[in-house]
């Protein structure tokens, strides 16, 4: 499934491959309305594509990839156009749809603000933020919060114990 969303002159196509079949799982136009949020200030036409995957292809591609075993929330696959070549593919999220639903139900979070976060997480990830050190993770995380508090969605990284 495509969707394209007009927004200050560029274009955020998102294709959408779903591998399972969830009632869990955020509609078309809530994924956009994240992808839109997250690229609002990148000025640059973009596609990106989301595959919603079971916890047997996230581990797949996480030991594959990241020679990790298990499945993980989100994996990250940026593109890196050759010079000279024209197009707008930003890169791949692959999203575990049963491991957000643990890990919201175990952070005591809502389901779809979870699903936000990681979604924002990854397109970050392709825009080349990072949390291997310290310093970068602070500037992602406060990346995130600030496009979370757009989408009235609270900080992800305060505890319950902390509110």
């Amino acid at each position: 499934m495509k969707l394209m969303k007009k927004q200050n002159l560029t274009m955020n196509l998102v294709e959408i491959q779903t591998t399972l079949s969830s009632n869990a799982l955020p509609s078309p136009e809530k994924i956009q309305q994240w992808v839109d949020t997250t690229l609002a200030d990148f000025n640059q036409d973009t596609e990106i594509v989301v595959r919603i995957v079971d916890e047997q292809e996230s581990s797949m591609l996480n030991k594959q990839y990241r020679h990790k075993i298990g499945p993980t929330n989100i994996l990250s696959f940026p593109i890196e156009v050759p010079e000279g070549i024209d197009l707008n593919l930003l890169g791949d999220l692959v999203i575990c749809a049963p491991l957000l639903e643990k890990e919201a139900l175990e952070q005591n979070k809502p389901l779809m603000s979870h699903w936000a976060h990681i979604i924002v997480h990854g397109i970050l990830h392709l825009l080349g933020y990072d949390h291997i050190d310290d310093d970068e993770a602070e500037i992602m995380e406060n990346k995130e919060i600030k496009i979370l508090s757009t989408l009235n969605i609270e900080n992800p990284y305060i505890e319950d114990n902390e509110k």
